[in-house]
């Protein structure tokens, strides 16, 4: 199950390998002796390129830390992880940092922006700091793909929590990263502001050729994805292609020993 696959390629793979990011017997550690945490358990996986993976599971079940490790934000104790065939573990911090701004995306629950500049200014803000112009064809795509055209001269306190969301969304698009990592994206907004971010991520995969990878508690916002990953102990335990709400609440209910009263989800399977 966690072993290597063959992926078909999708869009937008500009002739690179099928598969945009991978571990391989990724171990995470967090102290020593009797202290020592196993937060990741030789984990191997792969990240499919042009799709979108949800990885999910209960708290402290290393879903976070695999996907820190994944995109470099935090270092691994053992193993390899690959960010299409480059290997990320072992870089010097210097690299790390041009890679991370070069080739990765982020989008986080707190949207990271900053309140003295305009959306437009707060979505092209790592390109002017790495002193790249911007592609305005595929600027304008993005907002477009995002629906902020109207909305790009506004200041951060003049927006909604979703209209923010939507301006980290278009800045991890920009810079036309590999892959898009987001942590929990959704988790500081009502059901409608959250189903649009999540309808433009899906629409980023699908129109753009993105990859997105996404940590989330909330069944309804993996359905967006096409593969969903389960982690338990700090291994991968389960994966459902084409999931819908219903199926992923059911998988962790499974996981839960049938319990709807998790510490991660209430029973009509929305994040408590």
């Amino acid at each position: 199950m966690t072993s290597a696959v063959t992926i078909p390629r999708h869009g937008g793979t500009g002739g690179k390998t099928a598969v945009a990011a991978r571990a391989r017997q990724v171990v995470k550690a967090y102290g020593t002796g009797e202290a020592r945490v196993l937060a990741l358990d030789h984990v191997d996986v792969d990240i499919a390129r042009g799709r979108f993976t949800a990885i999910m599971g209960p708290s402290g079940s290393g879903k976070s830390t695999l996907m820190h490790c994944l995109a470099g934000l935090d270092t691994v104790t053992g193993g390899q992880i690959f960010l299409d065939e480059t290997e990320i573990t072992g870089l010097k911090d210097k690299k790390l940092t041009r890679l991370r701004r070069d080739r990765i995306g982020f989008v986080f629950q707190a949207f990271n922006l900053l309140p003295t500049l305009s959306a437009l200014e707060n979505i092209t803000l790592p390109m002017d700091i790495a002193g790249r112009r911007p592609d305005k064809e595929w600027l304008d795509r993005v907002v477009g793909t995002v629906g902020l055209a109207g909305r790009l001269g506004h200041r951060p306190a003049e927006l909604s929590g979703g209209q923010q969301q939507r301006v980290a969304v278009a800045r991890a698009l920009a810079a036309r990263p590999e892959i898009i990592f987001g942590d929990e994206p959704t988790g500081n907004l009502d059901s409608r502001a959250g189903a649009e971010v999540l309808g433009f991520l899906r629409r980023s995969v699908d129109e753009l050729g993105q990859t997105v990878v996404m940590v989330t508690h909330d069944p309804a916002a993996a359905s967006y994805a096409d593969r969903v990953l389960y982690l338990a102990d700090g291994r991968i335990v389960d994966e459902m292609e084409h999931p819908t709400a219903e199926a992923v609440l059911d998988r962790m209910l499974l996981f839960s020993g049938g319990n709807p009263q998790t510490p991660d989800f209430d029973a009509r399977g929305r994040t408590s």
